[in-house]
């Protein structure tokens, strides 16, 4: 009578009606973290959003609709889908859109990434001076990491202490064993004196460098041989960057040019901007599909969204022609409450100005770009309040030469009357330059 062979034996033990089955670690060991990915299937524009709500376990259309509201209300939804959409990959595949450009694979998606971060920065900027919308951006941007922070942690629960214990007192698996002389799949063969046998093995190495050795592939079997390299392969479309660049920069003197009679230099300079990144904008877009665009282009479109923002913080009283104007008031009934001028030199005479005394007289002066010269009454007492954006302020009193351009400078002073004066009333005066000088003396 013949004994049956033990693997047999378990074998039909392990298959026999009612005989408990060996647990299955594969299906009860906790699913590892998943990391933030874009999602390709359920995308609406990049996948940022769908990846956001798959990765939090929520409804994507809360981040579309938060990041609607912050691309709104201070530019930053725009800024983080923008970085969102060009630096994470999706979930089937592990380069990302920067790495395409970056190896020269200018498509669609990359570019449209860069110029929604480009114009999320551009409306960042421009919202500097808006304090209550950057606020309620960033609450809003809290409360949204909260959520998400909130509902991926709630996702998270502690495995069963049952299973657990099943799979910990399980047989471990059968391993297969290894292949004797296999070659390492992460370098090339070493020979016995330790040079290296076939390609370099670098990622940014010289075309070709990426084949396998001649080593390796005879150790692999032919199956793993490449084919050798053919002809290089035809250059793609011709290059769009130079004409783009000249496009956009006749957009820009055109629209620069139209509006410097009639608007304010900030607004002319603004609508020129404007025009040159959206030519800008056009070229990379077509590029996606028609001719294609070089680094110098998305550089340029960079370098033109940061000056478009430098010229929506200059003042908007600033014009673009430079005059001089003298005012000179010849008693305090003739002073005007205000005095303005928009670029240039304005030159305020209060010499004549003579104000009964127990009396005030109040006036002010504002200067978008240029120089506000002040020339004050002799025998009065004067509130001096002056405010300069970017420039330099001097009072009688400064007797250094020295020019000291700082942005925010602010000074009130109270300046008495010359000794022996009589009749003495009181002047208040503010100076409110945007861009450059304040210089306020006595009259002799």
């Amino acid at each position: 009578m013949t004994q049956e062979p033990q693997d047999a034996r378990g074998d039909a033990a392990a298959t026999a009606p009612g005989a408990p089955s060996a647990p299955d670690k594969s299906a009860q060991a906790p699913a590892p973290l998943r990391r933030f990915r874009r999602d390709r299937r359920y995308k609406t524009l990049g996948g940022v959003c769908s990846g956001l709500g798959r990765h939090c376990d929520m409804d994507p259309v809360i981040f579309r609709i938060g990041l609607a509201v912050l691309a709104v209300t201070g530019g930053v939804g725009l800024i983080f889908y923008g970085f969102a959409w060009l630096f994470v990959p999706y979930d089937d595949e592990d380069e990302n859109e920067f790495h395409k450009l970056l190896t020269g694979r200018v498509d669609g998606p990359g570019l449209a990434a860069i110029v929604t971060a480009l114009v999320g920065c551009g409306v960042f900027l421009s919202m500097l001076n808006n304090g209550g919308a950057l606020t309620f951006a960033a609450v809003l941007a809290l409360l949204l990491a909260g959520a998400g922070y909130w509902s991926q942690q709630r996702r998270t629960a502690l495995p069963d202490p049952t299973s657990a214990q099943t799979v910990a007192d399980a047989p471990p698996e059968a391993q297969a064993p290894p292949v004797g002389g296999a070659p390492s799949w992460w370098r090339d063969p070493i020979v016995k004196d330790g040079s290296h046998v076939g390609g370099t093995g670098y990622f940014w190495g010289p075309a070709g460098s990426e084949d396998l050795s001649p080593a390796y592939a005879a150790a692999r079997g032919p199956a793993a041989a490449r084919p050798p390299a053919g002809p290089p392969a035809p250059r793609g479309p011709r290059g769009i960057g130079a004409l783009t660049f000249l496009l956009a920069l006749v957009a820009g003197c055109l629209g620069t040019g139209l509006t410097w009679d009639d608007r304010t230099l900030g607004n002319s300079l603004q609508t020129g901007l404007a025009c040159a990144l959206g030519v800008f904008g056009l070229g990379i877009a077509a590029s996606a599909f028609r001719g294609r665009t070089s680094g110098g282009s998305i550089i340029l479109a960079i370098l033109t969204a940061g000056l478009l923002a430098g010229a929506a913080a200059l003042p908007t009283n600033i014009s673009t022609d430079w005059v001089r104007t003298d005012w000179a008031p010849s008693s305090a009934a003739r002073l005007r409450p205000q005095y303005e001028l928009g670029t240039g030199v304005g030159t305020l005479d209060l010499s004549k100005v003579d104000i009964a005394e127990g009396r005030s007289a109040t006036t002010h002066v504002e200067v978008g770009a240029g120089q506000a010269k002040i020339v004050l009454p002799k025998g009065e007492r004067v509130r001096l309040h002056v405010d300069v954006g970017v420039g330099d302020i001097r009072l009688p009193d400064d007797t250094s030469p020295d020019v000291d351009v700082r942005p925010g400078q602010e000074k009130t002073v109270t300046l008495d009357p010359a000794a022996g004066s009589k009749d003495v009333g009181t002047l208040v005066l503010s100076v409110e330059v945007g861009l450059g000088q304040v210089e306020v003396s006595r009259a002799a």
